[in-house]
């Protein structure tokens, strides 16, 4: 099957909370998310995308249009390696670039396949921050 890209919408919290908690790494141990926060997420301060392999959400991103933070960008193990993140990697920078933002930024853990993936797609590392994470920016193109 064919996996597909689309814009998140309410319907989705369940299953982004899935996929949210079967992640290996960067887990939210002490942080709950809630769904009033996901939906707020993709409906008030920014968007989220999702992406179906099969029928079933496999990978998501939000990103903050207020502030440029991308908020989260999650696959399903298992379904790693395939280009679903890339993927809502580039849809997602594109549409915050297109708010009009100069600056996006992160925070993810050191060591970690995030950290090789932002960093192959083209993120500066802004340095370790207190909590241990590392900060990673992309300036306006």
């Amino acid at each position: 099957a064919q996996a597909t890209l689309r814009q998140a919408v309410r319907a989705d919290v369940r299953e982004i909370q899935r996929v949210r908690r079967a992640v290996r790494e960067n887990r939210l141990v002490s942080t709950v998310i809630t769904d009033d926060e996901i939906i707020a997420a993709i409906e008030q301060t920014g968007r989220g995308w999702v992406v179906e392999d099969g029928g079933r959400i496999v990978a998501f991103a939000i990103g903050n249009a207020v502030n440029g933070n991308v908020w989260a960008l999650f696959v399903e193990p298992g379904y790693e390696g395939r280009g679903h993140g890339r993927l809502l990697h580039d849809e997602m920078v594109n549409w915050l670039w297109s708010r009009g933002l100069k600056r996006l930024w992160l925070t993810t853990g050191q060591k970690t396949r995030a950290q090789r993936f932002y960093e192959l797609a083209g993120w500066q590392n802004g340095g370790i921050q207190p909590s241990g994470e590392i900060l990673f920016e992309k300036l306006t193109p």
